[in-house]
C-alpha cells in the first residue's frame, strides 16, 4: 500500500462518517494531514529518539556500532562507520490483529544466476569477476559469422563451449 492509497482510504472514511460538518474532506487536505503526521513522527525521533503510539507501536532510534565488512565485488575489507537506525516494536493490538487477520506477503523470488568465467567454467564466487561480458557461441552464431566472411562452412567452435548441434542433436 502506498501513501496515496492511505490518503484515499482515510478521506473516504472521513466523508462516509461525516466528520466534517459543512462539506467533504478533500484528498488534498487529507494528504496534508497524513504528511504532517509523518513529519511529526520524524521530528520526535530526531529530537527525543523515541515515540510511543499506544495500540500501534514504538519507534526508537538506536545506534549501530562501527564494524568491518567486505566489498562483495572486490573482496576488499571496508570500515563501516557507526550510524543511527530506526527500529519499530509493534504494539499489542497491532500484533494480535496481524497475527489473526493478515495475509502473508509472498517473498520476492530471487533466482540465483550462475555466472561463468571467460573460459566457460562456472564462477565459484571466491575470485572477483572482472566485469567483462561473457560471450557464448553456438552453431547458429558460427554459421552466421561464416556467411558474413563469404564462406558457407562453419568455423571450428572454441574450446570449452559445449554447444548442441541443431541438425544432429549431439553435443560437440
Amino acid at each position: 500500500m502506498t501513501k496515496k492509497e492511505i490518503v484515499r482510504d482515510i478521506c473516504q472514511r472521513a466523508n462516509d462518517e461525516e466528520l466534517i460538518a459543512k462539506g467533504n474532506l478533500t484528498q488534498l487536505a487529507t494528504k496534508e494531514i497524513v504528511q504532517w503526521t509523518f513529519e511529526a513522527i520524524i521530528a520526535t525521533l530526531v529530537k527525543e529518539g523515541r515515540i510511543e503510539l499506544r495500540n500501534f507501536g514504538v519507534f526508537e532510534v538506536k545506534q549501530r556500532k562501527p564494524r568491518k565488512a567486505r566489498n562483495p565485488r572486490t573482496g576488499a575489507r571496508v570500515d563501516v562507520e557507526a550510524k543511527n537506525v530506526v527500529t519499530f516494536q509493534p504494539g499489542k493490538t497491532m500484533e494480535e490483529k496481524v497475527r489473526k487477520f493478515a495475509k502473508p506477503v509472498e517473498p520476492k523470488k530471487k533466482t540465483k544466476k550462475k555466472s561463468k568465467t571467460h573460459d566457460g567454467k562456472p564462477h565459484d564466487g571466491k575470485q572477483p569477476h572482472d566485469g567483462k561480458p561473457i560471450v557464448e557461441l553456438n552453431d547458429a552464431t558460427l554459421i552466421a559469422k561464416a556467411k558474413t566472411n563469404g564462406t558457407t562452412t562453419p568455423q571450428p567452435e572454441p574450446v570449452g563451449v559445449g554447444a548442441t548441434s541443431e541438425t544432429t542433436g549431439t553435443v560437440s
